[in-house]
């Protein structure tokens, strides 16, 4: 089809016209012009964000991409050969995560077709993961259903992926450069996509499920253990905590899954599920429906981490945040207790200390059931306005980066917190308390009570923190030679648990085997960003490196008679 044809379907169809499309096609060219003000005609380039938005997004989408990440791999290895790429993006259709063949790389980059590009239907017209942003379904654009004659070579393939809260958390396309012109084509990409997308809202679901019962469940036994269409996570007492989207289906009457019972829709009780585990023959894991038809069930008990060392606290989600850490112990006890409250609640510490996992741990512990996280940085008072407007109820507001918050801003959002008192503030920030430059009555709304999370280079779990996050990432015998070990253990890390995933990231993929050795290891960020802020907290150091010279000398970047010498000066004794 020529470009003044494609330009003359569209009109067509702006005039109510037919033209065969999808009807999800027609719709969005409905919005490309009428809504977003687009025209066909212009090539406009593929829209990339900048770094800086970049790192933000991957940031926010990380526990997504790390449980997409293993199925993304499986997937392109089934399409090596065929010049697919593969994207994921996060809900608002900024690509997180790339897989694509290297020869291709300028090709796909000035296509769109690489990370960082944005393909929210508002900028780049009709196209897989804007489509299926909006219809929150599985779609098919397939070469001159996309809007923008730039993009009319295109085939993209995407469906989308939910969290176990049933929101969207991303979407994962298959596109190739040039296809075969029938859309039938990309049946089989269909196929494997939506497949692929089962499997990470599964493996999401249990990455969060390791302390509640998990119920799998599927329409044959030959896939149950393996392979199982859906899932729930379960309360003690049979409650919905979270499940994968296709667990919709139980509760056709379009109400909300979380909270339900599993015995509306399912003839069992959760002290029903211990006969649904492998120790009986799939085939005998049988589960009527109330509606009178079948299921077969494969539970998993709650079960601790398998490699991380068990801390003192009693269960929940806050004792999964730290092991045997004196700092983080007394932090997490405090969290505990003000979780179920509305008191405000103000969150300090380093860059990618693990402030935004804590407040979304605290919330799931507490009792709000909305959501909102908010970054400062650039806030207006009118969308902190409409923003908050979308939540009913009692509620957690997720402030990130509140020392970015502009005073116009500011204003603004003392007067929705003093209007809505079911709204709980929960902050974050890299400053001191006595830092923050904020009005002080909106500082008091704020700051209720403080939590503070110490650098990663003062904590004395930095060795289950390997543990766990390595075994969160990795095959299950994948693990690290002593020399790397020690290497991780001496680090200063002055970007924190942030740092550290990254570290874990770069040598699973680099190494070849089972066992991650000391040159699969990235060269450490520069000591001298951790050395500073550790020279006045000396036996802070000590304590965390089990007074140990040499790993502490390695932590601060100095030679082990420097240790030796401040030791010295600040009275404090050698242990063991």
């Amino acid at each position: 089809m020529s470009d003044r044809q494609h330009v003359e379907e569209i009109e067509r169809v702006l005039s109510g016209g037919q033209t065969g499309r999808d009807g999800f096609v027609s719709a969005s060219w409905k919005r490309c012009v009428e809504i977003y003000g687009m025209d066909p005609m212009r090539r406009d380039p593929a829209h990339i964000v900048t770094e800086t938005e970049l790192r933000d997004h991957r940031q926010q989408a990380e526990r997504m991409v790390g449980a997409a990440r293993s199925s993304l791999q499986s997937l392109f290895r089934q399409v090596a050969g065929q010049n697919y790429v593969l994207l994921l993006t996060d809900a608002e259709g900024v690509c997180v995560d790339f897989f694509g063949d290297a020869l291709f790389v300028d090709d796909l980059r000035a296509a769109g077709l690489y990370l960082g590009s944005n393909w929210s239907e508002d900028l780049a017209g009709t196209c897989g993961v804007g489509a299926c942003i909006v219809t929150q379904a599985p779609v098919t654009v397939h070469q001159d259903d996309h809007f923008g004659n730039a993009h009319t070579t295109l085939s993209c393939t995407a469906a989308p992926i939910f969290d176990s809260l049933g929101r969207l958390a991303a979407v994962l396309d298959i596109s190739l450069l040039r296809s075969p012109a029938p859309k039938r084509s990309q049946n089989l990409a269909m196929s494997l996509v939506t497949n692929a997308t089962r499997r990470v809202e599964m493996a999401n679901l249990m990455a969060e499920s390791r302390r509640d019962w998990v119920l799998r469940l599927s329409d044959s036994p030959e896939f149950l253990d393996v392979d199982p269409e859906t899932a729930v996570r379960l309360d003690g007492s049979g409650r919905v905590l979270g499940y994968t989207r296709g667990a919709r289906r139980l509760f056709p009457d379009g109400q909300e899954v979380l909270g339900r019972r599993i015995d509306e829709v399912l003839n069992l009780t959760i002290d029903d599920l211990p006969d649904l585990m492998r120790d009986r023959p799939t085939e005998d894991r049988i589960i009527e429906m109330r509606d009178g038809g079948a299921l077969f069930g494969h539970a998993i008990a709650p079960q601790a981490p398998r490699t991380a060392p068990r801390s003192n606290r009693r269960g929940g989600p806050l004792a999964g945040l730290a092991g045997d850490d004196p700092a983080m112990e007394q932090m997490l006890t405090h969290a505990a207790r003000l979780a179920p409250t509305q008191v405000p609640l103000l969150l300090t510490g380093e860059t990618g200390t693990g402030k935004t996992k804590l407040a979304h741990t605290i919330h799931m512990t507490g009792a709000n059931r909305g959501f909102l996280g908010i970054d400062c940085a650039g806030l207006t008072p009118q969308a902190l306005r409409e923003a908050c407007a979308t939540l009913t109820g009692p509620a957690t507001l997720l402030l990130r980066r509140i020392e970015e918050l502009a005073p116009d801003t500011a204003s603004a959002l003392a007067s929705v917190l003093d209007g809505d008192t079911g709204l709980r503030p929960v902050s974050t920030t890299c400053l001191a308390p006595g830092a923050l430059d904020l009005p002080r009555p909106l500082f008091h709304r704020l700051a209720g009570a403080t939590l503070a999370l110490p650098p990663l280079r003062q904590r004395q779990d930095l060795g289950w923190l390997l543990d766990r996050l390595l075994w969160r990432r990795a095959p299950e015998d994948m693990r690290l030679s002593p020399s790397a070990r020690a290497d991780l253990l001496g680090r200063p890390w002055p970007g924190n648990i942030r740092e550290l995933e990254q570290v874990l990231d770069v040598a699973v993929a680099l190494c070849d085997g089972r066992v991650i050795d000391q040159p699969d290891l990235p060269a450490p960020v520069d000591a001298a960003a951790g050395a500073g802020a550790t020279e006045e907290t000396l036996e802070q150091v000590m304590e965390a490196c089990g007074w140990n010279m040499a790993r502490a000398a390695r932590r601060l970047g100095v030679h082990r008679s420097t240790v030796l010498r401040r030791m010295r000066q600040a009275g404090l004794q050698p242990h063991g």
